[in-house]
C-alpha cells in the first residue's frame, strides 16, 4: 500500500502557526536600500480588486480592459521596492550558508494572477501573497533547512516594525499531492522609516529550495509550455500521464534527499522506480524534453552591464527567448515595458514574458531555465534515477 507522509492535520498546523510573528532585522533592509523612483500605489483597494475580477469578462484590446490593466499593473508594480528589501535580506542569509546559492526575484504575470483568481472565485487581488516573489536555490535540502533555522531565529528575537512572518508553507515536511516540494515564507512589509510606510502590508513570498527540487518544478513549468497543460492546476482535463510522472519524480528525488514521499506515491524503492520508468518510457520523456530544447535561440536585444532588472520573453513556437536589460533605477521603465509585452501578446498563448531580477546575466539561465527550455538538469537525474 502507497504510504502518506505527513499528517493532514499537522501539516494544515505548519502553514497557520509559520514560526511566530516577529520580522526580519538584518542588514541590509528598508532604511539602508538607495533610493529611488519606486512605484507606490495609487488606487484604493476595492478599486484594485473590482479592476481584478473585471479582466476576465472585459473584451480584448478595449478602454476598459486597458483601465483595469493599468489599476492592477500600479498595485503589482508597487510590490516592488518591498520585494527589493525581502531579497536583499535573502540573498545575505543563503550566500552565508551556500556561496553559489542562486537568488532571484520576480513579479507574477498578469496571466498568471488572472488564472489564479479565476480558480479562487472568492479570493480578492488584494489577498494574494504571491504577487511579488523571490527565490533561493541552495545545493542541498539540509541547506534549505539551515536556512529556514536562520528566518526562525530572527524572527523570534527581533523587534517589531519590519516585515512580518504572517504563513509558512511547509512543502518539504508536507509535500503537494502532484509532487511540489519547497518551502514557503510569506512576509508582510512593515517600515519604521515614514517614506516608507506607504507599502505597510504589501506581501511577499520566499520560496527555498534544493538545486534537484528546483530542477524539477521547472521542468513541470517546460512541460506546461509544450503541452498547453498547465499542470500545476486541478482542472480535470489536465493529462493525468504527465501529473502522475511528475509525482513519482518527486517522490524518486525525496528519496535521495531523505525526506518525506508524496502522498499516494510506493514508499517501496523498487516499485516507486518500476512505475516511474513505465511513465518515462510512455511519455518518452527523455526524448521530449532533449527535443524541446534543442536548436534554441536567446537574443539579448540591448547587453547592459550590472543591470538590475530582466525583461524575458518566450514564443515557445520559435523557441526564442528575448532578454530586455534594466539599470538599477530603471524599475519604473522595466515595468511599463513588462506590462506593453504583456498586452502585446494577450491574444498569443505561446508568449510568456516575465519581469526578473538576478545578479548577473550568467545567473539568469540557472534561475529560470524554463524561459531557455533547458531541462538538462532534470534529465540528467531522471536518467540516474531510472538507469
Amino acid at each position: 500500500m502507497p504510504r502518506r507522509m505527513g499528517h493532514p492535520s499537522f501539516c494544515g498546523w505548519l502553514r497557520v502557526i509559520g514560526w511566530g510573528t516577529r520580522p526580519i532585522a538584518d542588514k541590509p533592509d528598508q532604511e539602508h536600500i538607495e533610493r529611488m523612483p519606486w512605484t507606490s500605489p495609487l488606487h484604493t483597494r476595492r478599486r484594485i480588486n473590482l479592476a481584478a475580477k473585471s479582466l476576465p469578462v472585459v473584451e480584448l484590446w478595449t478602454t476598459e480592459r486597458d483601465q483595469a490593466l493599468q489599476v492592477v499593473s500600479n498595485w503589482r508594480s508597487s510590490h516592488s521596492y518591498p520585494l527589493q528589501v525581502i531579497k536583499m535580506t535573502l540573498l545575505k542569509r543563503s550566500r552565508q550558508i551556500d556561496p553559489k546559492a542562486i537568488v532571484a526575484q520576480r513579479l507574477k504575470r498578469l496571466p498568471s494572477i488572472e488564472l489564479k483568481l479565476s480558480r479562487n472565485p472568492h479570493m480578492q487581488l488584494t489577498q494574494m501573497q504571491d504577487i511579488a516573489g523571490c527565490r533561493a536555490v541552495l545545493d542541498r535540502v539540509s541547506d534549505v533547512e539551515q536556512l529556514a533555522r536562520v528566518y526562525r531565529q530572527s524572527d523570534a528575537k527581533n523587534p517589531f516594525g519590519r516585515p512580518e512572518l504572517v504563513e509558512t508553507y511547509d512543502y518539504l515536511r508536507c509535500p503537494k499531492v502532484d509532487g511540489y516540494r519547497s518551502l514557503h515564507l510569506v512576509y508582510k512589509y512593515r517600515s519604521k522609516a515614514k517614506q516608507n510606510q506607504v507599502f505597510d502590508g504589501l506581501r511577499v513570498e520566499i520560496q527555498l529550495r534544493s538545486k534537484l527540487q528546483h530542477a524539477w518544478a521547472t521542468a513541470v513549468e517546460t512541460v506546461s509550455t509544450f503541452t498547453g497543460d498547465p499542470l500545476k492546476s486541478k482542472a480535470s482535463d489536465i493529462n493525468q500521464d504527465w501529473i502522475r510522472f511528475f509525482a513519482l519524480m518527486s517522490s524518486a528525488i525525496a528519496l535521495r534527499e531523505k525526506r518525506p514521499l508524496v502522498p499516494d506515491t510506493p514508499d517501496q524503492k523498487s516499485n516507486l522506480i518500476r512505475e516511474l520508468k513505465g511513465y518515462a518510457e510512455n511519455l518518452r520523456v527523455d526524448e521530449l524534453l532533449t527535443g524541446w530544447g534543442t536548436a534554441g535561440q536567446w537574443i539579448d536585444t540591448n547587453a547592459v552591464p550590472d543591470a538590475a532588472f530582466f525583461l524575458l520573453t518566450l514564443d515557445s513556437d520559435k523557441r526564442m527567448v528575448n532578454i530586455k536589460s534594466y539599470l538599477k533605477g530603471a524599475e519604473a521603465s522595466a515595468n511599463s515595458d513588462y506590462l506593453a509585452s504583456e498586452k502585446e501578446n494577450e491574444s498569443y498563448s505561446q508568449i510568456q514574458t516575465v519581469l526578473v531580477s538576478v545578479d548577473s546575466l550568467a545567473a539568469l539561465r540557472a534561475a529560470y531555465p524554463n524561459y531557455y527550455l533547458d531541462t538538462s538538469a532534470f534529465i540528467s537525474v531522471l536518467r540516474s534515477v531510472i538507469a
